[in-house]
């Protein structure tokens, strides 16, 4: 009841659209928007879960890229499909996204975890400990916040699991990945991360979360550092994939 009269007095509207929700709603996104979220579903690669073509993985079904350059990190998953050029328009997961990182706009964080319905593919008990990709301390200065921290946490509770922002930290500020080819965003991160105290996952089972992924070069970058420091394992999770 209360909620009904908080929305009365103080209407919710869809973060996507922006249409009003109904009274008694509790979400951030309504369910038209929910519906028409293009997700990532099979086939894709098993190592590093980029949409592939059917037939086009190998017996193991990675796909080329992962069989010629294998990650280091164990298995990365992504729940939901981007494509910037569509997504530029207002309206879209992609807006929203760019309106958390670059709008200022904390609230849209639990609106995104909404967008991973149950497309999380992890469970609970398959990780220690959840980190997330860090920002520079300068970006972090300008922004307020780290995006892939606020996911981070969100991916956490649904999971049970500890969640550590501090531990993994970039300390080298890198220049815009946007224009870069895989090749070179790798080059761009190279040297970028470092651990705080690597005793702080050592032999632990760790799920690095980030708000978007394009090449994987970040992700691969980072889990590096943590498996070099004494992680059992690392696997990935981010909220839109690319394409």
């Amino acid at each position: 009841m209360l909620k009904t009269i908080l929305n009365f007095l103080y209407p919710l509207d869809c973060a996507v659209c922006g249409r009003p929700q109904p009274l008694d709603s509790r979400r951030r996104v309504c369910a038209g928007c929910l519906a028409s979220i293009e997700r990532i579903t099979e086939p894709f690669c098993s190592r590093c879960g980029a949409p592939i073509a059917t037939g086009a993985a190998d017996q193991a079904g990675a796909c080329e890229r992962c069989r010629n350059s294998p990650p280091r990190y164990a298995i990365a998953r992504s729940a939901l499909r981007y494509h910037p050029s569509s997504d530029q328009q207002a309206g879209t997961v992609g807006s929203m996204i760019r309106r958390l990182k670059y709008g200022l706009d904390q609230s849209l964080a639990p609106a995104l975890d909404e967008c991973i319905g149950d497309t999380l593919t992890f469970e609970p008990g398959m990780h220690d400990l959840v980190v997330c990709v860090p920002l520079h301390r300068s970006r972090l200065r300008w922004r307020g916040y780290n995006q892939a921290a606020l996911l981070g946490a969100a991916v956490a509770r649904r999971l049970g699991c500890a969640f550590d922002s501090t531990v993994l930290a970039r300390v080298r500020s890198t220049p815009p990945q946007t224009a870069l080819n895989h090749r070179l965003r790798a080059r761009n991160v190279r040297r970028a991360f470092a651990l705080a105290e690597p005793r702080r996952i050592a032999n632990r089972r760790v799920l690095l979360v980030d708000d978007v992924m394009t090449t994987g070069a970040t992700a691969d970058e980072c889990a590096g550092v943590l498996l070099d420091a004494g992680a059992a394992t690392v696997d990935v999770f981010t909220l839109a994939r690319v394409l």
